[in-house]
């Protein structure tokens, strides 16, 4: 009797080494190292729109209060706004500097943003900042 012949069949390996994994995780890494500090950036120039908005309305409101009042107001809600924050809550406003005359609006940002700090506005039009940008970058 003849023993049958028993035919291995060598199947190929299939995945990944472990070497090759480790040289993806780091391509993921390096990649996310340099996006995320510029997403981060956009988000913040994004949320500045908020701020520069907010002024643009607060300066539009104070200046129809002054038409009907002859006057200045240093009162958020006088100005008819229900709170200091912005719509989405990005910026708190105040007024300081406030005359017969003149006002400084500042809207100050909810989360930290050193390059343009607080943004302001005053009676004038003149558009400032209190980080380390240029006006023109933030504004």
């Amino acid at each position: 009797m003849k023993s049958p012949m028993i035919k291995l069949q060598r199947t190929a390996m299939q995945g990944f080494t472990l070497v090759e994994l480790m040289v993806v995780v780091a391509v993921i890494a390096i990649i996310a190292s340099i996006a995320y500090p510029s997403y981060q950036d956009s988000v913040l120039k994004t949320n500045r729109t908020e701020g520069k908005a907010f002024l643009s309305e607060a300066a539009a409101r104070q200046e129809k209060f002054f038409v009907q009042n002859n006057t200045y107001t240093a009162s958020v809600a006088a100005l008819g706004f229900s709170s200091a924050n912005s719509p989405t809550s990005k910026y708190t406003l105040a007024i300081s500097n406030v005359s017969g005359t003149t006002y400084t609006l500042t809207a100050t940002p909810a989360r930290t943003d050193s390059k343009c700090g607080n943004l302001t506005l005053d009676q004038a039009g003149v558009r400032g900042k209190s980080g380390s940008g240029s006006v023109n970058d933030c504004w």
